[in-house]
């Protein structure tokens, strides 16, 4: 039988033993939590908008802060390298920098703040607040990356979403989780369709991705074409056309992230971008810099890469969850619809929605052409009813297209051609139910029921 003096003696070991443990456990965490040391590097070279450094040894994607003259500091980010030389691209304007200026490695990653703090601002391609309105007040961040979706787990696009446009809506059915092209050249009304679909959508949450424009327009389609009612549900990521390619690849990056972060909610969001060629032309900018070859028109292999790891991610989610649908503004320059970025949206989308110039030249409004324009889920969502009169709309207008030439001419003649005297004689009837106003908001029964009677009296 142990003694009271044995007792306390054997119990302030186990005592001392079990502090000794704790600090044991509490010293190997912080151990673990401890960074690996990261080399400096200095800046050895500038060419063009590109930085080359020696001694720095940083994943792609990788920050790094570059320390100039004054206390000047710019933020890069790696975009490439080759042996022992890494290449950097800064985010912001380079001055103050010279020769062997010290790059520090940064090992903050890049996320940005989500969640319904973000509804009604404006916000830059770091998640930071553009509109005067004070910080935001987000609790839930998110990383650019995204969250990987299984194709198998993704739920079918089989319901309608109301755009609000007649045309589209009765034409060209748009379904929830469905990504489409709206191909364009400058100044066909482009952005005022966006401004309307933005009003007059059913969509739970909008996200536009001002990607690459002027600044003028930026400023515009905030002030002047969101409505105060649908401001307060939208979110808005402007990255106007004097940032660096960079940050114009990151904004779209973050105007995506925003919409997954809502759809992941449940909810269902539009997802409007201006304009996938920005980001195209950014990522070839990116390209071009650190020396990879171009394939077409400037544009490296790498750019048509990036265009489904991009659109890719918009969609529904799982099934029972929400839904991104995505319209891409496309430019096609020169008006050319068979610009490479124009052929490569055309190929990785569920359908486009041409703006024709020629169109916009008569005055109507929104220049949409039925005939080059296609939904390639529209099957899915609508009755036959509804389908079949949707392709006898289409095929009359583009009797009536085909022969416009002689109808001005005056070579056609009534009963030479029945099919064709149908098509004239509808012609101003089909015309008035693809023109509309403005401020005219048309619902998804509303055209389909407007289409049934324009082509059942036909």
């Amino acid at each position: 039988m142990s003694s009271p003096v044995d007792t306390l003696r054997k119990r302030g070991q186990e005592q001392l033993t079990t502090g000794l443990l704790d600090r044991l456990q509490q010293s190997r965490g912080r151990l673990e939590r401890v960074q690996p040391p990261q080399s400096e590097g200095r800046l050895s070279r500038l060419t063009g908008l590109t930085f080359e450094a020696e001694g720095l040894r940083l994943p792609m994607g990788g920050r790094a802060l570059i320390h100039g003259e004054n206390g000047a500091a710019v933020p890069a980010e790696v975009v490439g390298f080759q042996n022992d030389r890494t290449f950097l691209m800064p985010e912001e304007l380079a001055s103050g920098l010279t020769p062997g200026a010290r790059i520090e490695p940064l090992d903050i990653q890049r996320e940005i703040p989500v969640g319904d703090a973000l509804l009604g601002r404006v916000i830059d391609a770091n998640g930071q607040p553009l509109d005067g309105k004070g910080p935001l007040r987000a609790r839930d961040h998110s990383p650019l990356s995204g969250r990987p979706i299984n194709p198998l787990q993704r739920a079918p696009v089989r319901e309608p979403l109301d755009v609000g446009i007649r045309s589209i809506n009765g034409l060209l059915s748009v379904g929830r989780g469905q990504r489409l092209g709206l191909f364009a050249g400058s100044g066909v009304g482009k952005s005022v369709l966006l401004g309307m679909m933005t009003r007059n959508t059913s969509a739970d949450v909008i996200v536009v991705g001002l990607i690459g424009e002027r600044g003028r327009e930026v400023n515009e389609f905030i002030h002047e074409i969101l409505d105060e009612e649908s401001r307060q549900r939208t979110v808005v990521v402007a990255v106007p056309a004097d940032q660096s390619p960079l940050l114009r690849q990151h904004g779209a990056w973050v105007a995506t992230t925003v919409a997954e972060s809502f759809r992941d909610r449940g909810l269902n969001v539009l997802l409007l971008m201006d304009s996938l060629t920005r980001f195209a032309q950014g990522a070839r900018e990116i390209a071009m810099a650190i020396g990879e070859p171009p394939a077409s028109k400037g544009y490296a292999a790498s750019v048509f890469a990036r265009l489904p790891q991009l659109v890719e991610r918009a969609g529904n989610g799982d099934v029972g969850g929400g839904s991104i649908t995505a319209f891409y503004t496309v430019l096609a320059e020169g008006d050319d619809q068979n610009d490479p970025i124009v052929d490569a949206a055309r190929a990785i989308l569920d359908g486009h929605v041409v703006l024709s110039r020629e169109i916009a030249e008569t005055g109507r409004y929104p220049a949409i052409d039925v005939s080059a324009s296609v939904s390639r889920v529209m099957s899915a969502l609508i009755t036959p009813e509804h389908e079949q009169a949707a392709r006898r709309f289409r095929d009359l207008a583009s009797t009536y297209m085909r022969n416009r030439d002689l109808i001005a001419v005056g070579a056609y003649r009534r009963g030479a051609d029945t099919h064709l005297d149908e098509a004239v004689a509808m012609h101003e009837r089909l015309e008035a139910y693809l023109g509309q106003g403005r401020d005219e908001a048309v619902g998804f029964d509303q055209a389909r029921d407007e289409l049934l009677a324009l082509i059942g009296g036909a």
